[in-house]
């Protein structure tokens, strides 16, 4: 009789181990990548995005975060090298992926909350684009509000001329219409460079600001321009071969990122409040324009914004300027 129970068990035993095994036989492992160095401030909303995906994932699927750029390779080939399978998840700002999406930069642009993009159409469209590429959008996991620029002198009016700034590709075309002179430098040249007086100023979102950086900047110029977002993009074979498990629990946990990144958000305008305090207390200042040269300031935003994405999509870029523009 013992030794009969004793069977029964050893077969309920392996009948359970069976299954176990079965179950994570169904998991699979993504292979991820950032187009920050992980543990820096804009690196971290991915890396967020991926532990949550971990933990509530777990025998469903998971991200095997690999690490960022530029320890993995430049930021600016990151989502073009996913694109091609060498990874099948990254984290990344739509400014270092316009080299495989040409119409990148609309992802800034927006005049409108993502919410209504995914009304409207907007995104619809963003994602049929992408899928020609070899991309499938997910969606947008962070958003660091405008950017602006951060200057280590003073200027009195929209006229950039004669300035050295730091840029990267958001706001190239913006700086030199008005009369900047523009180089690009990796984030840790930032303090560098300013110390040294190689530039005179740079380009950044208002909260992914490095703190550090006060030391060597004077004046934040307002207002902002465009909008500092961090998308979630798969590789689209990759993402095509997961169940629909697989896809929604990654897609739902993304949407619940974007959603509470909303500049609007009370939450938001607290955190953007408590900085510049901060950085007022350690002697920052707002330089702001009369009326008149803020819409200067604005409208030359949007133009150099808007024409380089009409010249480089012919095509699509006025239709997208009709869906991201009120």
């Amino acid at each position: 009789m013992l030794k009969r129970i004793g069977v029964i068990v050893s077969a309920g035993a392996v009948a359970i181990l069976g299954s176990l095994a079965a179950a994570m036989a169904d998991e699979i492992t993504l292979s991820g990548a950032s187009c920050f160095p992980i543990g820096s401030p804009p690196g971290k909303p991915f890396e967020r995005v991926v532990d949550e995906i971990n933990k509530r994932g777990k025998g469903v699927v998971q991200i095997d975060l690999k690490g960022g750029a530029p320890a993995i390779g430049s930021p600016f080939t990151l989502t073009q090298k996913m694109s091609k399978g060498v990874y099948d998840i990254v984290g990344c700002t739509e400014a270092y992926f316009g080299n495989v999406f040409e119409e990148a930069p609309v992802l800034r642009f927006s005049e409108y909350p993502y919410s209504v993009l995914r009304e409207n159409g907007a995104l619809e469209l963003v994602s049929q684009l992408m899928n020609a590429k070899g991309i499938h959008y997910v969606g947008r996991h962070h958003d660091y509000g405008p950017f602006h620029l951060w200057l280590s002198e003073k200027i009195n009016k929209p006229d950039l001329s004669g300035l050295h700034l730091r840029v990267a590709p958001v706001y190239t075309a913006f700086f030199k219409s008005l009369g900047a002179t523009v180089q690009t430098s990796n984030i840790s040249q930032v303090y560098t460079y300013m110390e040294n007086g190689t530039v005179q100023g740079y380009g950044w979102p208002a909260l992914g600001w490095v703190p550090a950086w006060v030391k060597v900047t004077k004046y934040r110029v307002e207002p902002g321009f465009y909008s500092a977002t961090l998308h979630t993009l798969t590789n689209l074979e990759k993402w095509d071969s997961l169940s629909k498990e697989q896809q929604d629990l990654i897609t739902n946990i993304v949407l619940e990122f974007e959603a509470n990144s909303e500049p609007s958000s009370e939450g938001f305008q607290a955190l953007l409040k408590t900085q510049n305090e901060k950085t007022a207390a350690e002697g920052l200042s707002a330089i702001t324009f009369s009326e008149e040269d803020t819409e200067t300031w604005l409208a030359a935003a949007r133009k150099a914004g808007w024409d380089e994405v009409l010249e480089r999509s012919p095509e699509h870029g006025a239709k997208l300027m009709e869906l991201f523009t009120k």
